[in-house]
């Protein structure tokens, strides 16, 4: 303990008698806040330019995989080719999924139909087929249900298909509603055909799986 103080003792006289006069301290205290704000602006440079660079990484693939396929991504390298997907035979055959496979391939008949109707009048409302159809809860539970046969993989691209079928039967109900004594324009019809199309194309895609 003794011996502690004295060596502090020590140090604190030696630091004064070679302690810096004000002036050389005040200059030495301005170039180092110079210094000091040089360092935080650099530092303050790479940060920015670093969350830069993680940004670019995460967002650039998905936005760039997503204008390949109805705002989603399939196309992508993520999305494979159906003839290599992996299913498990097992869970394929089982009660639940067999059902959600024949209720997913009721949905392509459902969009078909609508298709026909829109075709003989412009004027149809589908909003009633769509909501009868199409229970928003349901569809979800049985895509993701048939969705089980398949293994990681395959899944990452079906999850996908999964993901325009929902988006898209969202947006054909928004645009089938119409104000009372409004008759539907060409191009409101014409986007009602398209995601239409699209929804016909995203069930039989993921049909191809099975």
């Amino acid at each position: 303990m003794k011996l502690s103080i004295v060596i502090t003792s020590t140090i604190l006289a030696s630091t004064s008698a070679f302690a810096p006069n004000p002036c050389f301290s005040s200059k030495v205290s301005s170039a180092l806040s110079v210094n000091n704000k040089s360092e935080q602006t650099t530092r303050l440079e790479f940060i920015q330019q670093s969350i830069a660079a993680i940004s670019t990484l995460t967002f650039l693939p998905g936005s760039a995989s997503a204008a390949k396929y109805g705002g989603f991504g399939a196309g992508s390298p993520e999305v494979l080719d159906p003839k290599t997907a992996i299913i498990d035979e097992e869970i394929l055959a089982s009660e639940p999924v067999q059902k959600s496979f024949d209720a997913v391939k009721n949905y392509l008949s459902s969009v078909q139909s609508m298709k026909k109707s829109l075709a003989s009048d412009g004027q149809t409302d589908v909003g009633p087929t769509i909501r009868k159809d199409f229970d928003f809860i349901q569809l979800r539970t049985d895509l993701n249900t048939l969705n089980s046969a398949f293994d990681e993989d395959t899944q990452r691209g079906t999850d996908r298909i999964i993901r325009i079928i929902l988006q898209d039967i969202t947006e054909l109900e928004a645009a089938n509603k119409q104000k009372p004594g409004v008759p539907r324009s060409e191009k409101r019809l014409a986007i009602m055909n398209g995601k239409l199309d699209k929804l016909s194309k995203a069930f039989s895609d993921y049909l191809e799986f099975v």
